[in-house]
């Protein structure tokens, strides 16, 4: 499942996507979900996401040995970058801001790791699936 925030006009939405079956992915915004059913197209989707393997522990996990990648969960434009090389992060923090259809979405570290290369800088425009950070 992969969690988004966003903000229009000021206002915050907590959201999440799971892509289910039968192409029905399941849309939970502040709370409330709702079932939307994704035609199939002959190009790439920004709709939904794949989701990530759940943990399968509630503890945060740490990076794998060769390095979690952190990529684009869609295409837009890096606002902030928030974290340094080096930086010790735990799971949930925040490491950059990527605006994209003008919304701004928070991209947060999947485990606790430390920084081991920012592949992205302010103002660059990123692809979905492109590299964002590689935690360690």
């Amino acid at each position: 499942m992969k969690e988004f925030s966003f903000k229009i006009d000021g206002k915050e939405y907590k959201t999440a996507v799971q892509e289910k079956e039968d192409g029905k992915t399941e849309v939970t915004v502040n709370g409330k979900t709702y079932t939307v059913e994704m035609e199939h197209a002959a190009h790439k989707t920004v709709a939904a996401p794949k989701a990530a393997a759940p943990v399968a522990s509630k503890a945060a996990a740490a990076a794998p040995a060769g390095g979690m990648q952190v990529k684009s969960p869609l295409p837009g434009s890096i606002i902030k970058v928030l974290v340094t090389e080096g930086q010790a992060v735990k799971k949930g923090e925040t490491l950059l801001t990527l605006e994209s259809m003008k919304m701004e979405n928070t991209v947060a570290a999947e485990c606790d790791g430390t920084v081991k290369q920012i592949a992205v800088k302010a103002g660059q425009t990123v692809m979905q699936d492109d590299l964002l950070v590689v935690l360690g």
